[in-house]
């Protein structure tokens, strides 16, 4: 079980990705901080204040490690925008404890960072936007050039062929041949490996993957911008505005479903002892974990071990979700299996992603769709009765919404009928799935163990696993690995 300590750490030159779209407690955690807020008003918290916040804490089931981090933030804003210095008194009058450590130096690093962050929130909105303005607007003129011999000069006809029948080698081959006489080892490289897996591969091309495999894990100069995100590993069927609707009621469905399992007393409470630290756990699945959060800048949920449980990685509801540790990933695994399988489930924990760990059904996420639909308009016009289905449904969540939610489902209920109103969910959520593969071939960097990783859900070459061949031989694959500085240098 506990696997080498050095596995799964990163380059001591690597920029961890900054955290973004990751699950949040929606108005829970709002509460909360409402009542830090009160709190701070005098400058000093009392050992009564700090009881009622830690009964609220209890009361409302955060994350004691977050809320800290959260208080931190909020006092370093706190001192910086009064310039006065918040005190804690503990039991003892004459004890003063500063939260988040008392140098000076500790403070001039958070409001640095604070500033920093600032500065990349605005950016990478930006960013965000540009990208939803281009995601999903695909022009595929390539049945006009049909018969014109430009296979062997124009890489993009060839991968768009590929796109079309994922496993013909044939366009694959062209593209190997292009990326040979360009010198591009990287391109190169990728297309045999894409060969290889589909049998197809020449003495050559077998014999240039071979020498540049590396079962070693990627080292990475730095994480997986929001940006690079959005151009780079999004599906294109996976619709930005259909994942922002669910982004938004995501926090409320999970406390919905915590409040049943508790009711029925189904709610899974591990054993706190079983509670794992990535940072300093000799366990390489935990380990692993870590590893991967910080290149997609996902924050690592809490991880729990659990030996006995016949599984892997599993998604556990709680406030805050949790993931279970079963025996399936505690031996027997490599290190980019461990790779493919840690990021893979990573990205569940997106806050576009995460409704799906809690409804796997189509028809249960449609209306779950219609449901925060008819909260941003409850004048929708629908069936009666699939009204009479959904009504329930928005009953339960909108009282979890704060306003600010609710006013963001009022202006994506517009945009949504703007751009047509029309959407197909069963492809959404199909490319949800292809989505988190991707993610895991990026980290794992290795296509044969990715397609081996999926033959045990679908078979040999299923949908998933043909998405990777295409995706393995794109441009944006490419562009991402550049961004990564994984690419291997030099010509084949």
């Amino acid at each position: 079980m506990s696997g080498d300590p050095v596995l799964f750490e990163h380059a001591r030159d690597f920029t961890p990705a900054s955290v973004s779209g990751t699950l949040g407690f929606g108005p829970l955690e709002a509460e909360y901080q409402s009542l830090f807020a009160n709190v701070l008003e005098d400058g000093v918290i009392t050992a009564e204040e700090r009881a009622r916040l830690e009964q609220a804490a209890d009361h409302l089931g955060l994350d004691r490690q977050r809320l800290l981090s959260l208080e931190q933030a909020m006092v370093a804003a706190y001192e910086a925008h009064h310039q006065v210095r918040i005190v804690e008194v503990d039991h003892e009058p004459t004890s003063l404890v500063i939260p988040g450590g008392a140098a000076s130096s500790t403070e001039q690093t958070l409001m640095a960072r604070i500033r920093q962050l600032e500065a990349q929130v605005q950016e990478l909105e930006q960013e965000l936007r540009r990208a939803e303005s281009a995601i999903n607007v695909e022009v595929d003129l390539s049945d006009i050039d049909a018969g014109v011999d430009v296979a062997g000069e124009d890489a993009d006809a060839c991968w768009r062929r590929a796109r079309r029948d994922p496993t013909n080698p044939s366009p694959y081959q062209d593209l190997y041949r292009i990326y040979r006489a360009r010198g591009d080892l990287d391109r190169q490289w990728c297309t045999a490996e894409v060969l290889q897996a589909l049998g197809a591969a020449s003495p050559e091309q077998t014999e240039l993957w071979t020498r540049h495999r590396s079962e070693a894990l990627i080292a990475p100069t730095a994480g997986v911008s929001a940006a690079a995100w959005q151009e780079a590993l999004v599906h294109p069927e996976q619709e930005p505005l259909i994942g922002q609707i669910f982004a938004v009621v995501a926090p409320a469905v999970l406390l919905g479903r915590v409040a049943v399992l508790r009711r029925e007393r189904a709610l899974r409470q591990p054993r706190p002892e079983a509670r794992q630290d990535p940072d300093t756990s000799t366990v390489t699945a935990v380990r692993a974990l870590g590893w991967a959060a910080k290149i997609l800048g996902i924050l690592v949920p809490p991880a729990y071990l659990d030996k006995d449980r016949e599984v892997g990685f599993v998604h556990v509801p709680g406030v805050p979700p949790l993931t279970l540790i079963g025996k399936q990933v505690l031996s027997g695994q490599g290190q980019q299996a461990l790779a493919f399988q840690a990021a893979r489930h990573l990205c569940w924990y997106r806050q576009e992603h995460y409704i799906r760990t809690l409804f796997h059904a189509v028809p249960d996420l449609e209306d779950l769709f219609l449901a925060a639909l008819t909260i941003g308009n409850p004048a929708l016009p629908i069936p009666e009765d699939v009204r009479r289905r959904v009504a329930p449904i928005a009953r339960a969540i909108e009282p979890l919404l704060n306003p600010e939610q609710k006013d963001q489902l009022r202006a994506l209920y517009l945009r949504f009928v703007e751009e047509g109103g029309r959407t197909n969910l069963m492809r959404f959520s199909a490319a949800l799935e292809k989505t988190a593969c991707r993610v895991g071939l990026v980290l794992c960097n290795d296509l044969a163990t990715a397609l081996s990783q999926l033959e045990a859900d679908e078979g040999k070459l299923g949908e998933l696993s043909k998405d990777l061949l295409v995706y393995c031989s794109s441009e944006r694959y490419f562009a991402l690995r550049a961004k990564l500085g994984i690419v291997h240098a030099g010509s084949g």
